[in-house]
């Protein structure tokens, strides 16, 4: 096993901002380990990822209970990593995961009551061998526990020193109001919140966002590549290693369509006349919103990472490149 050292240069080329009304600054690019850290993955491929983005200057590592497959396996494997590689350079990272979605058989192992969300995280904290993680979320709302129950529960976390900062996940614009109201009448502020959000998923932009503006809160968009439809992997065809192509993968093939292809197709001509790749354009147009704090990317290699990354070269559109986009996506 190669031992790391990190760049010494790896926070120079990285933009870091504030996150909401907090001290905390994070890359403008994230990443996250919803894919391609599981037992399914190659652990060569996906170490030097790890050690690759780090260098990049992306100190924000994103985790949930339930990322694999199998469910656990990526904080299993971070951890691993963690304890032989980046251990010494923890107060410099920011670990985040989650609980929401279903982690274990019985009454106990889902959604958001106070026992399944502490339950959780003390088993995440187990499989990444780490004190505390900086960022503990509820990864979706439940319709029937409390919001005052689960917002408690994050309270607690904090307060037991388990975490020190505590987010919000898939909530939309009307629950996440009630449950920001909550946070701030326990004490604990909601410091992000992680929806999903790209060209192609736009529900974000209807009062979420301006939720998130308002109540001063940082916004840290997941799948902002349309798990891989924002890339031009599929331009001629599906590849077998691209998520499309994978029994496991989240991406089907029957969601790749002639229309989709045609905007893909239509969107990588603009990207290419700025001298970006669609990724790069796609990563970009998030950004532009300064309610953005941070992105959060996956990366199956370190291609795909560098790639990513190169997005901050440039995050300014012209309005007549607005507007065509505007128009392809109707």
């Amino acid at each position: 096993m190669f031992k790391y050292s990190a760049s010494p240069t790896r926070y120079s080329n990285m933009i870091y901002n504030r996150c909401g009304n907090s001290g905390l600054m994070l890359p403008a690019v994230s990443l996250g380990l919803w894919h391609n850290f599981g037992d399914v993955d190659d652990p060569a491929i996906y170490k030097r990822i790890l050690c690759r983005a780090f260098d990049l200057g992306i100190t924000h590592f994103d985790l949930a209970n339930n990322y694999g497959p199998p469910p656990g396996s990526a904080e299993i494997n971070f951890g691993e990593m963690f304890k032989k590689q980046f251990s010494g350079y923890r107060d410099q990272m920011i670990i985040s995961t989650k609980a929401g979605y279903t982690m274990w058989e019985g009454p106990y192992g889902d959604w958001g009551s106070k026992k399944y969300l502490i339950s959780s995280l003390d088993q995440s904290l187990v499989r990444m061998e780490l004190e505390y993680v900086d960022i503990f979320y509820s990864h979706r709302p439940d319709p029937n526990t409390p919001i005052e129950e689960t917002m408690g529960a994050l309270d607690l976390i904090v307060r037991q020193g388990k975490a020190l900062y505590v987010g919000l996940s898939n909530y939309n614009p009307e629950q996440t109001t009630k449950a920001v109201a909550e946070l701030k009448r326990l004490g604990t502020p909601c410091l992000i919140h992680q929806p999903k959000y790209s060209m192609f998923e736009r529900t974000p932009e209807k009062g979420l966002l301006d939720v998130l503006e308002k109540e001063q809160i940082g916004c840290i968009p997941f799948s902002p590549l349309a798990q891989g439809l924002l890339t031009n992997k599929y331009l001629k065809g599906i590849p077998k290693e691209s998520r499309a192509g994978k029994p496991h993968g989240f991406l089907k093939e029957n969601q790749i369509t002639p229309v989709v292809l045609d905007k893909i197709t239509r969107l990588n001509a603009i990207a290419e006349k700025r001298g970006q790749t669609l990724a790069q354009m796609a990563l970009a147009w998030i950004l532009k919103d300064k309610r953005i704090t941070t992105v959060l990317i996956g990366a199956s290699s370190i291609n795909q990472l560098e790639d990513s990354v190169a997005c901050l070269k440039n995050t300014t559109f012209e309005t007549h490149e607005l507007n065509l986009i505007n128009d392809i996506l109707g």
